[in-house]
């Protein structure tokens, strides 16, 4: 399975400390060596870098861990190929427009094959089953708002419902940014941490590096980390519950969806 990285802050960050111990597991300490890929949200819009290197050995992975880029929405991936070839193109995250903006999408797990229909809004530009998923997931948010972005309860249901829906077909864990929220959802395994005064001295399970988060930060600053497991051994993260969509905005946990139960339906059109 792949691995999930977001970070969702009150202010530009850089994700450098968490980035450094989320790559190790792309080839290292893990055996995520299909790809990786990361997007930046700022005011300009979204940047989008993805490799189909190992993490451990992109030369693009390594120049960021030197110029670290801040940004207030981050959604990073690393990739163990299960559907589609190792190739550029089937590298998360993902980007789509829509309402005016542009959405980000990296998912963790397996799901079902199923049919897009002729004429769909979105269509995929490689193989995977995650790209799929998340065209279906924006044409169905596209469809049933065609006038443009509802109200933030109403979204945040729809979304809910429709991840709901696709998860009955496998294992559906994805992070979704549209550069000022942050959706999460789990189907499996997600963690999350918030990262604020007073600050700490953090140590990363995956290499020997550590931080006192006391010299960095603001008494204002207010960070959240989404992961599918724990980056570092002495933070207080926090595990999701199967089927539970949370919703991050200014580094804080802004809603969450209570967990549904599985209904399983096949999609299909």
């Amino acid at each position: 399975m792949c691995q999930l990285l977001a970070m969702n802050s009150s202010k530009p960050a850089a994700l450098g400390f968490s980035f450094a111990g989320f790559t190790e597991r792309g080839g290292r300490t893990g055996e995520h060596r299909d790809g990786w890929g990361i997007a930046f949200h700022s005011g300009d819009g979204c940047t989008l870098l993805t490799d189909h290197l190992a993490a451990i050995d992109s030369p693009l992975a390594r120049q960021l861990h030197e110029k670290p880029v801040k940004a207030k929405n981050i959604v990073a991936h690393i990739r163990k190929a299960t559907h589609g070839r190792v190739a550029p193109e089937n590298t998360h995250p993902f980007a789509r427009e829509l309402w005016g903006k542009t959405w980000s999408f990296a998912h963790n797990g397996e799901l079902k094959p199923w049919h897009t229909p002729a004429g769909a809004h979105y269509a995929t530009a490689g193989d995977t089953d995650s790209e799929q998923a998340f065209c279906h997931l924006l044409g169905a948010l596209r469809a049933r708002f065609p006038d443009g972005e509802p109200a933030h309860e109403v979204l945040r249901a729809a979304i809910s419902g429709i991840a709901h829906e696709i998860a009955a077909n496998g294992s559906f864990n994805f992070i979704l940014s549209d550069g000022e929220v942050l959706y999460a959802h789990c189907s499996t395994h997600l963690h999350y941490v918030i990262r604020e005064y007073p600050f700490s001295v953090a140590q990363l399970i995956d290499c020997e590096r550590s931080i006192d988060f006391r010299q960095h930060n603001h008494l204002d600053d207010r960070i959240a980390v989404i992961a599918t497991h724990p980056l570092t051994q002495n933070e207080a993260w926090t595990a999701f519950a199967p089927g539970e969509l949370k919703v991050f905005a200014g580094g804080a946990l802004l809603q969450e969806a209570a967990p549904r139960r599985a209904v399983y339906i096949q999609i299909s059109y």
